[in-house]
């Protein structure tokens, strides 16, 4: 009878030690930088629970503890050298295992352990020198012949691979987004190309409701950093084109420039087939084209007008006048030349 009941309360005891384990690392994990007695502490408790729990509580506590950066040493080494269905992640992953501590365990463990610690993200020449020089043969077993520690191992490492697999996966899929990135930039990457501000989208808005093409112009001109003429130029074409292109290309909102295009070319507002004149012009147009044709204006605009300098004579439009050179000032006279005679002789 007593040893029925100890039957019964044995699953119960192991799943308390199991609990006990599971607190003894997540409290150990919670200390950003443990004392030198914190670390004693933890490797004294750490070896007992470890032996006294189940294989699933032993599998999760490494996994836990695979990502810690201040495991200790004696207990890192514990870990690695436990059964590789167990220690699999922790020799993959962990950077609390020294070079000596590699190579010893891939001495002394066997092949298992030696490809888990080659799956490593990085790796010193010399564990690399170890592996290469340790020159494992994995013989070939018949599956009747597997244990069942055999099959986890088998297991651990075709989930260590396939987690690898997936990785590796997910790092190439990053960098071709990158360099698409670069062939098909997204719409709202101007990459240096002018884009106007919202004062002047404001300003730009707020006369052309009012309709005054003159203070348009002016705020145009600022915006595009370019002459008044170039402005005035773009507002001339009565199509709309040009306006809009300089619109999309200096990427305004949709609804602002439509707004603008309608207010000064009335016949953009008329409706055809569900949409404005000024929407499907607006459709039409490309955004990447229309940012280089208005810097093209406005290269062509700064050969033209680089100074603010007055114009020769000869480029001056025909109805005005040229202004006349003014006749160079006589010199100034001094007091003591003032005093001197024609002659020379001082005057009296």
């Amino acid at each position: 009878m007593m040893s029925e009941f100890r039957e019964l309360e044995r699953p119960q005891a192991m799943r308390k030690k199991d609990v006990v384990l599971m607190a003894t690392v997540t409290s150990f994990e919670s200390l950003p930088h443990p004392t030198r007695s914190e670390l004693r502490q933890f490797a004294e408790l750490f070896s007992p629970l470890f032996t006294a729990s189940s294989d699933e509580a032993r599998r999760q506590a490494v996994a836990a503890l695979s990502q810690s950066q201040t495991v200790p040493p004696a207990v890192a080494f514990f870990i690695a050298s436990q059964p590789i269905a167990i220690s699999a992640p922790f020799l993959i992953a962990s950077p609390c295992l020294s070079n000596e501590a590699l190579i010893a365990i891939a001495r002394t463990q066997g092949v298992d352990h030696a490809h888990a610690i080659a799956r490593r993200d990085s790796l010193s020449p010399i564990v690399l020198d170890a592996l290469v020089g340790l020159r494992y043969a994995r013989p070939a077993q018949p599956a009747e012949a597997r244990t069942p520690a055999q099959d986890d191992t088998t297991r651990a490492l075709e989930e260590a691979r396939e987690a690898e697999r997936l990785l590796q996966e997910e790092k190439l899929r990053g960098r071709i987004k990158i360099l698409a990135g670069h062939v098909e930039r997204a719409e709202n990457d101007r990459l240096g190309l002018r884009t106007v501000s919202s004062i002047h989208t404001a300003l730009l808005v707020r006369f052309a409701r009012a309709r005054e093409a003159g203070l348009f112009a002016g705020v145009l001109a600022d915006a595009l950093s370019a002459s008044r003429w170039l402005a005035e130029r773009i507002m001339l074409d009565v199509s709309g084109r040009q306006l809009a292109t300089t619109l999309k290309g200096v990427f305004m909102e949709q609804p602002d420039a439509l707004f603008i295009l309608e207010r000064f070319y009335s016949h953009l507002s008329t409706v055809e087939e569900s949409e404005t004149s000024a929407e499907t012009l607006w459709h039409t147009l490309d955004t990447d084209e229309c940012g280089r044709r208005v810097e093209a204006w406005r290269r062509a605009d700064r050969y033209t007008y680089a100074e603010p300098l007055p114009q020769p004579t000869d480029q001056v439009p025909p109805d005005v006048e040229p202004v006349q050179a003014e006749e160079p000032a006589a010199p100034l006279r001094t007091s003591a030349s003032l005093r001197r005679n024609v002659g020379g002789q001082w005057r009296r």
